[in-house]
Order: C-alpha cells, then sequence, then structure tokens
C-alpha cells in the first residue's frame, strides 16, 4: 500500500526524525518463520503451491515477491524488538499481522510479524513475559489462536464488535467495542484495562499493534474515535511502557479512511507520539 511508502517520507519532511533514523532489514530466515509457522505453510508460502482457497482467504494473489516482501516485514518487527531493548521503543512502518494464523493466513496477512518477533525472543531467552497490545479495531485473531495456552505471552485486544473477523478467536483479555464508541469511552476503557494488565502480568517485552483504524473517517472501523482521541491512545500506552520501564516494538497496521492523508498523519502521530513519550 502507498500508506507505507508515504509514512518515512512524511516523518523525515515534519523532521520528527533524519534518515539515519531509519533501517531496512534483510529478509528473515525459514527457521526463524517456521518458529511460529508450520513448515508445511511456509513452504506453500514460498513455492505458491497452497491450495487456491487458502490464498483467497488470504486476499492476495501468489507471487514471490509478496512472500520475500512479508519476510523483510517480519523481520523488521524482530529488529524493533531488538532496538526497543536497547532504546525504549522502536517502530516498524509496516506490520500488524495480525490475522495470520501458524498455518494459514487471512485479512491480508500472510504470516504474523508480532507472533514470530514474541517466538523469536522467547526461544533466544532475550524475554520471558511478553505482553502483545492489539488496538487495531478487528481482533488479533491469528495471534490469540497462535498463543492460546502459552503463560509466558499476553495477550489484549480491545476491537470492533461487530466487525471482522466475524468469529472471534479468544485472547487473554477481549474488550469488545460498540458500534459508535467515541474517545471518552474508549480511552476510559483503555486505561482501566492497561493498569490491570501491567500489575498483574509484569512483561518484560512489549508488543503494540497501533491501527488507526478506529478512527470516526475509517471506511470499515465503525468506531467514532477523533485524530486527537488516537493520539491520546498512542500516548496512553507509551506512558505505561515508559513508566514500567518496558521496552515495546510498534507495529503500524491497518487504517482505511478515504483521504490517504487522513491515515498517514494518523500513523505519523503514533511516531511523535512515542518520540515525545521517550525521547524528550
Amino acid at each position: 500500500m502507498l500508506k507505507y511508502e508515504r509514512i518515512p517520507h512524511q516523518l523525515v519532511q515534519e523532521g520528527l526524525i533524519d534518515a539515519n533514523a531509519l533501517f531496512e532489514p534483510l529478509p528473515c530466515e525459514l527457521e526463524v518463520l517456521t518458529l511460529t509457522h508450520t513448515p508445511a505453510y511456509v513452504d506453500g508460502l514460498m513455492h505458491g503451491t497452497l491450495d487456491e482457497k487458502m490464498f483467497r482467504k488470504i486476499g492476495f494473489p501468489w507471487s514471490r515477491g509478496l512472500f520475500e516482501r512479508e519476510r523483510i516485514l517480519i523481520q523488521g518487527t524482530i529488529d524493533c524488538a531488538k532496538y526497543a531493548k536497547d532504546h525504549g521503543v522502536s517502530l516498524n512502518v509496516a506490520g500488524g499481522t495480525h490475522h495470520a494464523f501458524a498455518d494459514r493466513g487471512e485479512g491480508f496477512c500472510l504470516m504474523n510479524d508480532m507472533a514470530v518477533a514474541a517466538n523469536y525472543l522467547l526461544h533466544h531467552r532475550l524475554a520471558k513475559r511478553i505482553l502483545i497490545i492489539d488496538l487495531d479495531v478487528h481482533q488479533g485473531n491469528g495471534t490469540a489462536r497462535i498463543f492460546n495456552n502459552r503463560p509466558e505471552v499476553f495477550t489484549f485486544s480491545m476491537h470492533g464488535k461487530g466487525n471482522y473477523p466475524f468469529h472471534k478467536e479468544q485472547s487473554d483479555l477481549d474488550i469488545e467495542l460498540e458500534d459508535g464508541t467515541d474517545d471518552n469511552s474508549y480511552l476510559g476503557l483503555l486505561e482501566l484495562h492497561l493498569s490491570a494488565i501491567f500489575e498483574q502480568h509484569k512483561p518484560d517485552m512489549i508488543f503494540y499493534q497501533a491501527g488507526v483504524d478506529i478512527l470516526a473517517s475509517d471506511r470499515f472501523g465503525k468506531i467514532a474515535v477523533t485524530p486527537e482521541g488516537c493520539v491520546h491512545r498512542d500516548a496512553l500506552v507509551f506512558s505505561y511502557c515508559k513508566k514500567s520501564g518496558t521496552p515495546v516494538a510498534v507495529s503500524m497496521g491497518g487504517g482505511y479512511s478515504p483521504n490517504l492523508d487522513d491515515v498517514v498523519t494518523a500513523h505519523c502521530r503514533t511516531f511523535k507520539s512515542a518520540i515525545q513519550t521517550f525521547f524528550t
């Protein structure tokens, strides 16, 4: 999508970062992918041998370039996690592919970047207790299923009750929002549950899916959060991460407002909030 090209350009243009703050990941190694995804599924994605119904469920026609792009996206989230451990926060200009399951993809998600990165950290003993905060308007169903009965990973999804996916998986904590939920209701629920999660789970690493499809302007979101409310949401998440001393790696997630400028600006404000919280 065009927004992924425009986000880094706008960040530099606005002076929020300079070009030296950007990094380009290499493709993720296949053995890292298979810490989360089944070898048969990864092989089918790589060679285009999956059943055609599976590609229709994903939403993209197969190409080797699509698979390689996904490997780069995933490595970006792994690298963000490593940078976050050194600097407190790091953000991927893409990612948030939370509808991908271990053995299948859906909803334009081939593989699950946050799940792969979390399993990478756990495998290499770089983290012991991981919290995934998913505030995209759509439930992180693939993430929930992958980490079902995994006590070292706490999955928290706050999403539209009547939105995709219509069959929800069970996260460790699911907060379902009614259509038209406004800033006050949204932010009140978020702060209430963040406080309890941080107190109870005590994570040593956080992944944050910062979708901006909660905006009232979004074509598919059905939620009535304003741009200012979205900024407050990010600031709230980052303040809990900073206060607890827990590094956070951020993936952008969805955003489908008709005006692309609104989407890009909202994503860039997530970066701005992170910078203000951790570096000013």
